[in-house]
């Protein structure tokens, strides 16, 4: 099983990751806050466009399956992989610059909103599909996948603590304008990137299935395999737990501590994601080594367990103390990344289970079960988060101030008078308000959480040993024919 993985392909691969990783922050993690605190919007308009972000998710997240099947079937010269990661890209950063840009008024806005988050999905999942399908097919070494997972995912930690940690600082006070000019600097970098990657690396050569692929070949695949079943439910529960904290994330902050003031507080507590997922994803090969991936994944469990309550606690019976709030999110984004990680080699290693049993091999199909539970569980957090957003009452308080940001951008109000006025609305928030907020951002990660581990537990069985044992098999099958 060792395999020598060349550096060019190595950190072309990895260092790719920086930029569509930024690009993909800004998109999940503020789209929907500039349309909250830029747009004039009635409760029935965000309503409907939170709606059609859960229609367009769930779409794209059936997406990622057939962009699986297409790829499967792709015979380019340039390789199965590449002209799909540069055609996705550069589509996608093209829609990316629409979205924070065109801004047509009430329900031309919807419309115009819709049509092109959904043309996000599909551009993004071209370029998602086709970067995560490589990884597999480049070396099914244990050490080897666990050690190009990790490097990959500390500059996936850079790009997104690049947009988390700047977008905070920069837009209070001329919120339209800056989102513009973000878009379109993350769109630059997701392209320079990408195209690192596309002509960086070294597509291995593979043998080709027989057949093209269709529907029918799709779901039988997923239907025989019963660990890619377990482990693709397991991620769509741990993707809940992990983006809904990051959906609620700039309003929790607006509430605590008002508009103002939350940039730069903001700007610490993405300190500490960055600290968190880099820590845990840069030790996770060493990890792995010496722990089995069972007993990380139950450390993970509970440390998550208590993050949450400690975060629930936070301002009620734990004190209101920035250091302290900054800590319980180091804890949480530290075992976050951990658990992410062990799902994701977790997935990995049912290409393997799959071939050693059937024969075929089907990266690419697999692999997309990985953005298949990433976009199934974005669509359900944005549904739940406009719920909250609603019930709650913050939707509403959230439009005074997204009616100062607009007079801002016409130039008939200053951003030192608006961020003045924004910090009034934010004191009007009442208690029963925010604590209700609180309720829906901590109670929803923690069920999914707890749904996660004990589908891992009770249902995914493919342990080191078993990985060993499936790669021997494998291997010896070859050498026989």
């Amino acid at each position: 099983m060792n395999e020598k993985l060349d550096a060019r392909t190595k950190w072309s691969y990895c260092i790719g990751a920086t930029g569509r990783d930024a690009a993909y922050a800004l998109v999940s993690m503020y789209l929907i806050l500039y349309v909250q605190y830029t747009m004039n919007l009635t409760s029935a308009q965000f309503a409907v466009i939170s709606a059609a972000m859960v229609v367009c998710m769930i779409w794209d997240a059936v997406n990622d399956l057939l962009m699986g099947i297409i790829i499967e079937n792709t015979h380019f010269k340039m390789g199965k992989f590449k002209p799909w990661i540069l055609i996705g890209c550069i589509s996608n950063a093209i829609v990316i610059v629409c979205l924070f840009t065109i801004r047509p008024s009430g329900w031309g806005f919807v419309c115009f909103y819709s049509l092109f988050y959904l043309l996000w999905g599909m551009t993004y999942t071209m370029n998602d599909i086709a970067y995560w399908g490589v990884l597999p097919s480049l070396s099914s070494d244990p050490h080897t996948r666990d050690s190009l997972v990790t490097i990959m995912s500390i500059f996936v930690c850079i790009g997104q603590f690049s947009v988390a940690g700047v977008v905070p600082v920069v837009i209070a006070g001329n919120a339209v304008n800056a989102y513009r000019i973000v878009a379109m600097i993350v769109a630059l970098a997701l392209v320079g990137f990408q195209m690192l990657t596309a002509f960086g690396i070294r597509e291995k050569p593979r043998k080709e299935q027989n057949e093209e692929l269709s529907l029918k070949d799709m779901y039988r695949i997923f239907a025989r395999n019963d660990q890619l079943v377990a482990a693709g439910i397991a991620s769509i529960f741990f993707n809940i737990t992990c983006n809904i904290l990051i959906i609620f994330g700039v309003n929790f902050f607006y509430i605590e501590y008002g508009y103002s003031e939350s940039g730069n507080l903001v700007f610490y507590f993405t300190v500490m994601y960055g600290l968190g997922m880099l820590i845990s994803q840069a030790s996770y090969a060493s990890l792995a080594r010496h722990f089995s991936r069972e007993k990380i994944l139950r450390v993970c469990f509970i440390a998550l367990l208590a993050g949450y309550a400690s975060f629930m606690g936070f301002g009620y019976i734990l004190p209101k103390n920035v250091i302290l709030l900054n800590a319980i999110g180091f804890i949480i984004f530290f075992f976050q990344g951990l658990m992410n990680l062990a799902i994701i080699v977790m997935i990995n290693n049912t290409i393997e289970y799959d071939e050693a049993r059937f024969h075929e091999r089907h990266d690419s199909v697999i692999s997309a079960v990985r953005s298949f539970s990433v976009k199934l569980a974005g669509g359900i957090n944005q549904g739940l988060s406009t719920l909250v957003l609603l019930i709650s009452g913050i939707y509403a308080r959230s439009q005074a101030i997204s009616a100062l940001e607009i007079e801002v951008n016409k130039g008939s109000l200053t951003s030192e008078s608006a961020l003045v006025e924004a910090n009034k609305v934010i004191a009007e928030i009442t208690a029963s308000q925010a604590l209700l907020f609180r309720i829906g951002m901590v109670l929803i990660p923690v069920l999914a959480l707890i749904a996660s581990y004990i589908i891992i537990r009770k249902k995914y069985h493919i342990d080191e040993g078993e990985y060993t044992r499936l790669i021997t098999q494998k291997q010896e099958t070859k050498s026989g024919c």
